[in-house]
């Protein structure tokens, strides 16, 4: 399976681009700073480093042709200013309806996940109000894969850890899990977008998950 793995020099992306190669996929690495793993592409016919822009319709089409699937584990400033999960996202999307890929694996945030049946965690009396700015950024990259025809699962995750996977996490559709600690290690999530890249368990949905 080829992926392109757009955020890949974060936290969650270095992840993805690891686990993803151990497990033999063939990996597109897209970011502003590759550099660094220049190297690493030039030892592993698996893998390739592409420098390129998120708002750059021609570069991001041009980096998903031949995908079997995109994960997207972009970040951004957390006041949410910059704009790169949102409108990431929307080119994102809108390049891979041109280029006829149709699975995506994406990273967003707690607050998109249902508080209830009416109201998401982000719309809650006694949401922080210091995580309005980048909640509302998550939430409107959901929605523009929400309005897609595209095979979307979108992973809301708490505080992230930058630690290497345990596997000992819980995930649930649409609300958070139970127990929820509120944290999850970064390694962990890159596990479970890999296995759900494998077994389209939740295709269509929001997944809450944390650490046991």
């Amino acid at each position: 399976m080829t992926i392109t793995i757009f955020g890949a020099t974060g936290q969650v992306g270095k992840q993805v681009v690891n686990q993803a190669l151990a497990l033999d996929f063939t990996v597109k690495a897209f970011g502003r700073n590759v550099e660094y793993l220049i190297d690493a592409d030039n030892r592993n016919k698996k893998f390739e480093a592409i420098k390129g822009y998120v708002f750059d319709a021609n570069e991001v089409l041009e980096a998903i042709q031949h995908t079997d699937a995109v994960i997207s584990t972009l970040g951004g400033s957390f006041d949410g200013t910059d704009r790169t999960r949102s409108l990431g996202m929307k080119n994102i999307v809108s390049q891979m309806q041109i280029a006829g890929v149709n699975r995506i694996i994406a990273l967003g945030g707690l607050g998109v996940l249902n508080a209830d049946e009416k109201t998401l965690i982000i719309d809650s009396p006694n949401y922080p109000e210091e995580y309005k700015a980048v909640g509302l950024e998550h939430l409107q990259a959901y929605q523009y894969l929400a309005a897609s025809s595209l095979d979307y699962t979108f992973v809301c995750a708490p505080n992230i850890l930058n630690q290497d996977k345990t596997e000992q996490y819980i995930t649930t559709a649409n609300y958070p899990p139970t127990p929820n600690h509120f944290e999850i290690n970064a390694g962990d999530i890159a596990h479970f977008i890999l296995h759900e890249l494998k077994n389209n368990e939740f295709v269509g949905k929001r997944v809450g998950i944390s650490r046991i």
